[in-house]
């Protein structure tokens, strides 16, 4: 898969998935810089870390993968997240009062931003008022033909009804899982029917893309005119860390490059079923044909 040097934008959490045999680059934002990356778009990610050897050894691991970053310095650790693993399927321990929860905007990202052609955030990292006024100042920010990606990453108890609306009235490409949308049917009375939630969610926020992910059992694309519908290709699963993140750079890079919707979702279902054969969100991609 190719593409040209589309400007490409993750904000949010960076931080290490502290996994049981070891630490590995982490969160959702910086995981769907990394694989926009992977597909040649000229990539940023922007967030915090704290003055620290954590955010030391990260800073360093982003110049050895040629990852652009604007980074600010915060008086807080840098972010960490405890992992263990069942059979493959993450469970996260998220910690608090950490380095992205305080993430600013640098001079030098503002002309970034202005000239983005897609943005990713979530709501994870918009837990803090102080995050979430960056988001959202960022979101204005981009051009208004830009794609502004929402990815609805429920996790603990850190999101409200608030933070999630605000978000979809911003975005105009979305990404939930199967168990997320159960909370926002529940939030927004949506239809007890998966296809005509998602439809309903498309409409209401007059979204150009919404993709559902279903884990084992495939993901569904839906735009105004067209469901494209896949089944997740059988692998052997290492973790599944990162799936999403991956399948959403895949999706959006697709998207940019104006292939066909049944084409760019084949693509980013098997381009996330192949880093779910190895350990951590963020791969040594330069060992994965596709």
């Amino acid at each position: 898969m190719k593409t040209g040097k589309f400007n490409i934008i993750g904000i949010g959490e960076l931080l290490w998935d502290v996994l049981p045999d070891g630490k590995e680059l982490g969160g959702a934002p910086a995981n769907f810089t990394y694989h926009a990356n992977f597909f040649g778009a000229d990539s940023t990610i922007i967030s915090a870390l704290g003055n620290d050897e954590n955010g030391e050894e990260i800073r360093s691991l982003l110049k050895k993968r040629n990852l652009k970053y604007s980074i600010n310095t915060v008086d807080c650790p840098t972010g960490w997240v405890s992992v263990k693993l069942d059979n493959g399927i993450p469970n996260y321990v998220i910690h608090e009062n950490v380095a992205w929860d305080f993430i600013s905007l640098r001079d030098e990202v503002i002309p970034v931003l202005q000239k983005a052609d897609a943005i990713c955030f979530g709501t994870l990292s918009q837990r803090s008022k102080v995050s979430f006024e960056t988001i959202q100042e960022a979101l204005k920010l981009v051009p208004k033909t830009a794609l502004k990606v929402l990815d609805i990453n429920l996790r603990q108890s850190f999101y409200t009804k608030n933070t999630i609306e605000a978000s979809l009235k911003c975005a105009n490409v979305v990404k939930l899982n199967d168990e997320e949308l159960v909370v926002l049917s529940e939030m927004f009375h949506l239809p007890n029917s998966e296809d005509e939630a998602c439809k309903q969610l498309l409409n209401q926020f007059n979204l150009k893309l919404l993709a559902l992910t279903k884990g084992a059992e495939g993901s569904i694309l839906f735009t105004q005119k067209e469901i494209s519908s896949f089944p997740t290709p059988k692998i052997k699963v290492v973790d599944t860390i990162g799936a999403g993140d991956s399948f959403t750079a895949a999706m959006v890079v697709g998207l940019l490059n104006g292939k066909p919707l049944k084409q760019l979702h084949k693509e980013a279902s098997e381009h996330a079923a192949k880093v779910c054969t190895y350990k951590g969100a963020t791969p040594k991609l330069y060992q994965i044909d596709l």
